[in-house]
């Protein structure tokens, strides 16, 4: 039996990682877990930015805190967490191992094998070095969340 206990969604806030965050927050409902949501920003305090960096940096926790809802807080224990760092898939992958995460969900952007070659993959690193399963999920390729308004007795409608 699998068990899992804490579910970590790594978001870049893109649309790929909000389907995630669906996707995680219904096995967080299904494996009675805690939701744990994290992003890491670019490390902008060392090179030059068009912004602000605290600026840029207080708006990413508000796009952060606006992704969790009331019933994640209360239903899932969710939280959110906000890392800086040049390397995200290490960040990600040292949260989990630091929090003792079962499953981590990404969104992945479905980029080509070259794309992938020159500018790497955030997702394929974490799937790599994760000490836990990975689920990536694709946007907007093969949705299998559906809300619990669009489910009757009989099965999915």
């Amino acid at each position: 039996m699998i068990r899992l206990t804490q579910i970590l969604v790594a978001t870049d806030f893109s649309d790929a990682s909000h389907v995630a965050l669906d996707y995680g927050r219904a096995l967080a409902r299904t494996f009675g877990a805690s939701l744990h949501v994290l992003h890491v920003m670019e490390n902008t305090f060392l090179r030059p930015t068009p912004g602000d960096p605290y600026v840029l940096k207080a708006a990413a926790v508000r796009h952060l805190t606006e992704r969790i809802t009331d019933d994640d807080r209360t239903q899932l224990n969710a939280a959110t967490t906000l890392e800086t760092s040049d390397n995200p898939a290490e960040e990600i992958v040292k949260f989990a191992a630091g929090h003792d995460i079962g499953l981590i969900v990404m969104g992945t952007h479905g980029r080509t094998a070259m794309a992938r070659l020159l500018m790497g993959s955030v997702a394929e690193k974490v799937v790599r070095t994760a000490p836990c399963p990975v689920l990536t999920v694709r946007h907007p390729e093969h949705e299998f969340v559906v809300n619990d308004a669009n489910t009757h007795a009989g099965g999915l409608s």
